[in-house]
């Protein structure tokens, strides 16, 4: 991956996952073109997948001689916020900038839904639709697998194997993982396919995709999160909600129900274990209430 691909990604998650405003991408942006150019100037031929900490530093070195204290805060926070989206989506297994200086932020998580509120949303989708049945699916298949949502626009018939319980995943680095499936899911898709996705002609190539529009093309990830904003919207979930929630929410909640960290790892597609940490970090609740009962001086562990 080249700078040039990587910024494009970066800026087209910000605005159809975070859905942050123009300025708020440019500003993002413009740090990360910074770095890119300060690189480019200086001959060190590295991609954002390789780039180390020593030359972060050496640029943040050079642009401290003309910015303040304050811009320089602001710039580190931009460049640690574009290499978390690197790691988040699998692309790097470490974030370089974790050892540069900066003022103390919390960690940037998604935002999860708890059951209640997938089920809120999933209760807004117009069944009488034509539309209706296909957005439950996804967003079942969505949040029962923890798919990513490029893996799920690419989903394809012959990645379905239902009499085994599991499905096919295509997922980064072209790397193929089998993900177990629900008998609820299973019962939706296979209703889509037989009243929705029978009836329309898909395009040729995209004839094996599970997933199709009225023209019978494949859905775009930013199709997938405005069906998902609406849907929020309309339950009164006062959270910023996209594909992205789903899948995170489904770690999360396999962890609260006691899951094997690396179970999840596997579910997931993640080459690394501290991903998978990111996705499914427990809430502070969860862990006192943990320590309070389990802990060797434990009033309650002696009282059981």
């Amino acid at each position: 991956m080249n700078w040039k691909q990587a910024i494009k990604d970066y800026t087209d998650y910000l605005k159809i996952e975070r859905n942050l405003s123009q300025n708020s991408i440019n500003s993002y942006k413009r740090d990360v073109l910074k770095l890119s150019n300060f690189l480019k100037n200086h001959n060190l031929l590295v991609s954002p997948i390789n780039i180390k900490s020593e030359n972060i530093q050496q640029f943040i070195y050079e642009e401290s001689k003309k910015i303040s204290a304050r811009s320089q805060a602001r710039l580190i926070s931009g460049l640690k916020s574009f290499f978390n989206y690197l790691v988040f989506e699998d692309y790097r297994e470490d974030n370089p900038t974790n050892l540069i200086e900066s003022p103390k932020v919390g960690k940037h998580f998604p935002n999860t839904l708890e059951k209640e509120e997938v089920n809120k949303i999933i209760a807004e989708i117009d069944l009488s639709h034509p539309q209706g049945e296909r957005n439950k699916t996804i967003i079942e298949t969505l949040y029962s697998c923890g798919l990513r949502v490029s893996e799920l626009i690419n989903l394809q018939l012959s990645d379905l194997f239902f009499e085994d319980g599991y499905i096919k995943i295509l997922g980064k680095g072209n790397k193929y993982r089998f993900v177990p499936i629900h008998h609820t899911t299973m019962h939706l898709i296979n209703s889509y396919v037989f009243h929705f996705r029978s009836k329309i002609v898909p395009k040729k190539e995209d004839e094996d995709i599970l997933f199709l529009n009225r023209r019978g093309k494949r859905l775009t990830r930013q199709m997938i999160f405005l069906i998902l904003k609406d849907l929020a919207v309309k339950a009164n979930i006062q959270k910023k909600v996209g594909p992205h929630t789903l899948r995170h929410s489904f770690a999360t909640y396999l962890l609260s129900k006691g899951a094997d960290l690396r179970v999840i790892q596997q579910l997931l597609g993640h080459e690394s274990i501290t991903t998978t940490e990111i996705y499914a970090h427990q809430n502070k609740t969860q862990l006192i209430n943990t320590v309070e009962r389990f802990h060797p001086r434990s009033s309650k562990r002696e009282n059981e």
